[in-house]
């Protein structure tokens, strides 16, 4: 029986930016899945118009949304989770486009008490700039290697090694014998490993720690193992502003890691 997928994408105004990540999702060599936009309070207008766009037309995609008041990606993710009717969930930004074999491998690696990670390279602005939706169904930026490992000595993309795709059971061997933590924009598990935590801690209102070593450190606690997907599921994050983080987050994940508990309270269900 084929295992049913929902793709959770975090998404927050960068509709031009989603539009090159929803061209990665029609090329995807593993088709029948759900997309989700988990939209941390956009204008609506921005994704109905993205909608009504033929382009898409061949894709499921669900829109769930709250008000702007400030950065609440844990609470719009855990929402989404709530509408997702995949048993299987794969998170990822609405920055990062994915290899065409992204869905493929995380679906081939799935395992009851796993979450796989993967990872991103990180795009330059000069690279970020030179991308269109034309582009990326013709096969960019993966089919552009060359021109990103350039752009990795010469320009400002970092992290290009891992934009290698890697089919070769020894090269996926070697290149991920390094124990790796979870990446917020590129794990997937089954929805029920999930729901067993409690889903995101939505007192995070920041960026980082919340959405990958808040979730890790609980899904561990709950015995569920961390496998990398490094040059296996493959992203490419388009280029932005760091954004700041905050202290909070770190204090906030020391109370957490002393708490000792792998359901959070502040989750899907609240308690």
């Amino acid at each position: 029986m084929l295992l049913q997928v929902s793709v959770i994408i975090s998404f927050y105004k960068r509709i031009d930016y989603l539009y090159l990540v929803l061209a990665g999702f029609i090329k995807q060599s593993r088709k029948n899945f759900e997309l989700i936009i988990a939209d941390d309070g956009s204008p609506k207008s921005m994704i109905e118009n993205l909608l009504k766009d033929q382009r898409f037309s061949n894709l499921s995609i669900k829109h769930v949304w709250h008000e702007d008041k400030g950065f609440r990606k844990n609470k719009i993710l855990n929402a989404s989770i709530q509408k997702a009717e995949g048993e299987y969930l794969i998170f990822i930004d609405g920055d990062c486009i994915p290899h065409p074999k992204f869905i493929e491998e995380h679906i081939e690696n799935s395992k009851q008490k796993v979450v796989l990670t993967g990872r991103r390279v990180n795009l330059s602005e000069k690279f970020t700039n030179s991308l269109t939706f034309e582009s990326v169904m013709k096969g960019a930026p993966e089919n552009k290697i060359l021109t990103l490992i350039i752009d990795g000595i010469f320009g400002k993309s970092f992290d290009v090694e891992k934009g290698f795709y890697f089919k070769m059971k020894y090269l996926r061997s070697f290149f991920n014998k390094k124990k790796r933590g979870l990446l917020g924009c590129n794990f997937s598990l089954f929805k029920s490993d999930m729901l067993d935590i409690n889903g995101f801690d939505e007192r995070y209102e920041a960026p980082s720690i919340g959405e990958d070593s808040d979730v890790q450190f609980r899904l561990e606690f709950n015995d569920v193992k961390v496998k990398s997907l490094n040059n296996i599921a493959v992203q490419y994050h388009l280029y932005h502003n760091q954004q700041p983080r905050p202290k909070k987050n770190l204090l906030l994940f020391e109370q957490v890691q002393k708490e000792n508990s792998p359901f959070t309270q502040y989750g899907i269900v609240k308690q």
